[in-house]
């Protein structure tokens, strides 16, 4: 069964069975999975699927972040139910440790000793870590390493 479909199914139970914050965020993700397939002009893969899914979690994030800065900590939560909902469906993510250790060994290996070959770390580490991996917490930590 493909994501997408796994996706559909879970919306219909969520219907089904009165999750209504499940079934609202479901709906958000497929209509943001409709667009995509709309200007991309065909099926996505589940590798697509995934960096959609990947890009509401993200932005998310951001509003939750917001919400709390602004004092709506109960909008704040909304946006949090809504990301442990999408991130069932996404790969587990490296840990803090995991990935510090991951960026330490790529410096390692590639012979890097400057800030300014973090493009050269940043595409080795996304190209095999592509969907578990936080790429601020990449950065973050290459800039700490490489100082």
């Amino acid at each position: 069964m493909s994501l997408k479909a796994r996706l559909e199914d879970d919306l219909k139970t969520a219907m089904r069975s009165g999750e209504t914050v499940k079934r609202d965020t479901l709906r958000l993700v497929l209509a943001a999975l409709k667009n995509k397939r709309i200007e991309t002009g065909a099926e996505l893969s589940d590798d697509e699927v995934l960096a959609v899914l990947a890009s509401n979690v993200k932005s998310r994030q951001d509003s939750a972040q917001q919400y709390e800065q602004a004092g709506r900590q109960e909008l704040a939560d909304k946006e949090q139910a809504e990301i442990e909902i999408i991130q069932v469906y996404l790969p587990k993510q490296l840990s803090s440790d995991e990935t510090r250790e991951l960026v330490t060994q790529t410096i390692a290996e590639l012979g890097l000793e400057s800030k300014s070959q973090l493009g050269q770390l940043m595409k080795a580490v996304m190209a095999t870590h592509k969907n578990v991996i936080d790429g601020k917490l990449v950065q973050r930590f290459a800039a700490e390493i490489l100082a």
